[in-house]
């Protein structure tokens, strides 16, 4: 049985598994000792993806959304993870190579994709792996549920978590401190 103490690989022989795939467009992440692979994003997902952009780069220039950026993740020291984005200092990521620690990341966000491992994967695995790292912000935007759940305050490993559904603000505090006022856009990219 595969668990976070007996991982099917180690993190080095993921990576390079992961370095390979890569170059044929596979991507792949390593979470709670699990190979996964990672869903290819549709348009609407990209485009959710692009607002949040927007809103961090008008609100917070001393920041950027890094789409796709690899991530080092999980107690054991055996995760990687790829969000869809992760909002760290400009320049943060210079000379960190695919795989990056998360010690300057302030969030990482995730937008449900429609497959079937959706639920496992961003909706538990994900904000565990992220809130024992001490990320301080997970945001998931749940394409199924119109919602945007705002994972705060990581501590033991867990969030505070609160849900707005689509068409709510969403005042995202410190250390991000955005504003997401028009989340009604959001109801124009689910299926």
């Amino acid at each position: 049985m595969i668990t976070r103490d007996r991982p099917q690989m180690s993190r080095e022989a993921f990576e390079a598994i992961a370095e390979a795939a890569a170059q044929h467009d596979v991507r792949l992440e390593f979470v709670n000792g699990e190979l996964g692979v990672k869903p290819v994003p549709d348009g609407d997902h990209g485009e959710i993806v692009m607002w949040l952009l927007e809103h961090c780069m008008q609100q917070r220039p001393d920041l950027r959304l890094y789409p796709e950026q690899g991530l080092r993740v999980d107690a054991y020291g055996n995760g990687n993870a790829r969000p869809d984005g992760v909002l760290a200092p400009k320049g943060y990521f210079a000379g960190q190579g695919e795989w990056a620690g998360t010690e300057g990341v302030v969030m990482v966000l995730e937008v449900t994709s429609y497959d079937t491992r959706t639920d496992q994967r961003d909706r538990r695995e994900k904000p565990r792996a992220y809130a024992e790292q001490e990320i301080p912000v997970y945001l998931l935007i749940d394409r199924d549920s119109g919602s945007l759940v705002l994972h705060t305050d990581p501590v033991n490993g867990r969030y505070h978590t609160q849900t707005f559904f689509f068409g709510d603000p969403v005042r995202i505090s410190d250390p991000v401190n955005i504003t997401l006022d028009d989340t009604d856009i959001l109801k124009n990219h689910v299926r």
